[in-house]
């Protein structure tokens, strides 16, 4: 888009930069196993769901809003929420608490859901409501659940999804909880990033459902066996979101990297393996098994639930190497 945006109608700049984002996303080939999600980004606004976001700027943050009074910022403003990038939507205190995930990565993750038409879906932290829209435009409004632990944020949501057409059932509360009022869910989604796998999510899955969730740096999904097994690998893309919050949430503090090679350091898979194994591996020993088994790639680790213990592990669920989560 460039100076003439200015002359353009806001609804059809809205259009073009969703198809731009579109064009974007499907060159990522993110949707390519399930093209059906094209729909739901063609159709969806996202730019409903953030009338105001926050860019990072020396010292701090610099709201954008589309309500500015200055055409060029609004303009602004309309280019950033159809940018292939995610974006802050809610500060605390110089901190982020909530975001807009990359639309290429949501497309990913809706993806790697596997969801089949009649399949109930929670969704684990609402966010914008924009991710609970997609879900809503393609499995209906009464198949989907989505909550968050803050009433703020909440609210925001489900203003946003009425604006933009969509009533999902919106829910206050602690997500490491789940939803059991709603239950059984044939599929749950995490968009915020875990330590563990919450035990309470387990019963109120249906036989064989789907829990896709950001862990660590990765993205793990699992298959649920019953009210209390489950099992699966991560995907190889990396993951970054805003942690889980509540009372049942348990961060790990992290490792202190000195004395190891800078390389090992900085590197991607290095820094997921320590992400995973936090509290449970010592730095030093973790680079040694890192260089031993040829620096694995993420999609060879996994997670097993069990009635009693929860792990990590690389290759094997009963293999050499494996390490509790919290």
């Amino acid at each position: 888009m460039g100076a003439h945006a200015l002359d353009t109608d806001p609804e059809d700049l809205a259009d073009l930069a969703r198809a731009s984002l579109v064009r974007e996303i499907e060159r990522s080939g993110a949707w390519e196993s399930d093209p059906v999600w094209r729909e739901a980004f063609e159709d969806v606004p996202r730019h409903l769901f953030v009338p105001y976001y926050y860019i990072g700027v020396a010292g701090g943050f610099e709201r954008v809003w589309g309500e500015d009074p200055d055409p060029r910022a609004r303009d602004r403003w309309l280019r950033g929420a159809y940018a292939d990038a995610p974006l802050a939507t809610r500060v605390r205190d110089g901190e982020l608490v909530s975001s807009s995930s990359q639309p290429s990565l949501m497309a990913k993750m809706l993806t790697e859901l596997a969801v089949r038409d009649g399949d109930a879906v929670l969704e684990i932290g609402a966010g914008t409501g924009y991710n609970a829209a997609l879900l809503a435009h393609r499995l209906g409004d009464d198949l989907v659940t989505t909550i968050d632990l803050d009433v703020e944020i909440t609210e925001a949501a489900r203003r946003h999804l009425a604006v933009a057409g969509y009533h999902p059932t919106v829910v206050t509360g602690d997500g490491a909880r789940g939803v059991p009022e709603r239950a059984p869910f044939d599929r749950i989604i995490a968009t915020c990033t875990l330590t563990t796998i919450p035990r309470a999510w387990l019963p109120q899955c249906g036989p064989g459902a789907r829990i896709l969730a950001p862990l660590a740096t990765g993205l793990i999904a699992l298959q649920v066996r019953d009210a209390e097994h489950a099992e699966g690998r991560f995907l190889h893309t990396p993951a970054f979101f805003v942690p889980l919050r509540g009372a049942t949430r348990s961060e790990p503090e992290p490792a202190r990297l000195d004395g190891l090679p800078r390389r090992a350091r900085a590197h991607d898979l290095f820094r997921f393996l320590m992400a995973l194994t936090a509290g449970s591996l010592d730095p030093h020993d973790a680079y040694a098994l890192w260089e031993r088994e040829g620096q694995p790639t993420r999609e060879r680790y996994g997670i097993t639930v069990g009635e009693e213990r929860a792990w990590a592990w690389l290759d094997d669920p009963e293999g050499p190497y494996a390490w509790p989560l919290p």
